[in-house]
């Protein structure tokens, strides 16, 4: 058994620029925790901070932890896997406490609303099989109708 804390600054991690809109860090806790059957992080989007489009190959799980943030769930159209029209279908307020379940190969986005305040989320990324690796694609969107290219 091991334990870890989600709080404080130590073990701050950097996330890739190309996924998010702004200022993301994150820490690692399935690392600190030896878990082996999913991806656990705690995620910290600055002000107005977001991931961008997405989808995973595994069911993932939010929590939000600071902050208001949102959940933004979208439909493809068209049959490119790179160049592609979008819809939002959904968006979903994320308020402290607040607990939600992505499927699998749902196109999405998430992170902070507030241009002033700060929002952070523990993910659950659920491995879709025991030491498979979780694969997430990224997308270059507009957010409102249409997918560029995967990043």
């Amino acid at each position: 058994m091991k334990k870890t804390n989600i709080f404080g600054t130590g073990d701050q991690r950097k996330v890739n620029p190309d996924w998010f809109t702004g200022k993301t860090w994150m820490k690692v806790i399935s690392e600190k925790i030896k878990s082996k059957d999913q991806d656990i992080y705690h995620v910290h989007f600055e002000k107005g901070s977001r991931t961008k489009l997405h989808q995973h190959d595994g069911n993932q799980v939010l929590i939000a932890v600071k902050g208001n943030g949102s959940l933004e769930i979208f439909k493809k159209y068209g049959t490119s896997k790179t160049n592609f029209k979008i819809k939002r279908t959904e968006k979903i307020s994320l308020n402290e406490g607040d607990v939600v379940h992505i499927p699998a190969n749902v196109l999405h986005t998430h992170g902070s609303v507030d241009k002033k305040k700060t929002f952070s989320h523990i993910a659950i990324n659920i491995l879709p099989k025991k030491n498979a690796p979780y694969k997430t694609t990224w997308y270059e969107s507009d957010f409102k109708s249409k997918v560029s290219e995967i990043i």
